[in-house]
């Protein structure tokens, strides 16, 4: 565990490197909201793609690694709404609480897998990751609508397929499918643009990751920063090592599971709160608290796999 610490402790400096020179207006305040839309639009989609489009899966249990990794995302939403459901909180508290047990921080796991994985676990995350980034933004909004307002009907549906199909990183990593299964091999330019843009991608995220996380306005714990820490750290990556004990994934393609179970919730769920009427406070606490707690958890989480828990 003290080994896997080390390894991964270059990205979590990175992530405080980008809250002091957040704090301190270098270069400005400015520069990291618009660093947010360079990655969001620009770097991560060219990673997803680069990824998806020049690897080869045809070894990779994929009918496995979405049972294992849905399974897993499916029990956290389950533990979120069965919160909801159990408790007096409103639904603005219970949608934060919801996507802090079931969300994930895609960059984080990304990096934190090339870390420890090098260029095989990279191209595994990526994969997991274009399973997972459809099935929770559909999920997540879906239930974010009932729980915070009283809409109904098609028009609803129309804004949440319209906000699926114009998400960047959905429609990088469809991009990067299709050119697999057609192309089969580079394509010229198009492929060295990606690929140089995606080295560039994971530290410039986690910088700006860091960047964002609002920790002067933390208070003390609450019940529901407790429930949603639980659901995240504890059900989720639980319910995942079960599924994938109880399938033919490896060691290494079970922690690449793991990674995303384990990782803190996505820093855009402070966004999605805001927009949507959810508690944006609370998730903001709730994103920085797990963050925090995730350098421990997850060596913590990977640590038990290798020692066959």
């Amino acid at each position: 565990m003290f080994m896997t610490v080390l390894q991964i402790a270059p990205i979590f400096g990175l992530l405080v490197l980008g809250q002091v020179l957040q704090r301190g207006g270098i270069p400005s305040l400015e520069f990291w909201r618009l660093n947010d839309k360079l990655v969001y639009w620009v770097l991560m989609p060219s990673l997803l793609f680069y990824k998806t489009s020049t690897t080869n899966f045809d070894t990779v249990p994929i009918g496995a690694f979405a049972l294992v990794i849905l399974g897993g995302f499916t029990c956290a939403v389950v533990f979120g709404l069965l919160l909801w459901g159990k408790s007096s909180t409103s639904g603005a508290v219970a949608s934060s609480v919801l996507q802090g047990s079931a969300r994930h921080n895609t960059f984080i796991a990304l990096t934190v897998a090339e870390q420890l994985f090098g260029a095989e676990g990279l191209a595994l995350a990526t994969l997991l990751s274009a399973l997972l980034i459809p099935a929770t933004n559909l999920s997540i909004v879906s239930l974010m609508v009932v729980m915070t307002t009283n809409k109904r009907g098609s028009g609803i549906v129309t804004a949440i397929l319209r906000d699926l199909l114009r998400n960047p990183l959905l429609l990088a990593v469809g991009a990067g499918v299709i050119c697999n299964l057609s192309v089969g091999g580079e394509v010229p330019v198009v492929h060295n643009m990606t690929r140089i843009l995606g080295q560039a991608a994971l530290p410039i995220v986690l910088l700006s990751v860091g960047a964002s996380l609002q920790i002067g306005s933390m208070k003390v714990f609450t019940q529901p920063m407790i429930l949603a820490t639980i659901g995240k750290m504890i059900v989720f990556p639980l319910a995942t090592f079960l599924l994938a004990q109880a399938t033919d994934l490896t060691e290494m393609q079970t922690m690449i599971a793991l990674l995303f179970a384990a990782a803190p919730t996505a820093s855009s769920a402070y966004t999605l709160a805001r927009q949507m009427g959810g508690d944006a406070k609370l998730m903001a606490e709730i994103i920085t608290v797990q963050t925090g707690l995730s350098f421990l958890t997850i060596p913590a989480t990977l640590w038990l796999v290798e020692r066959g828990v």
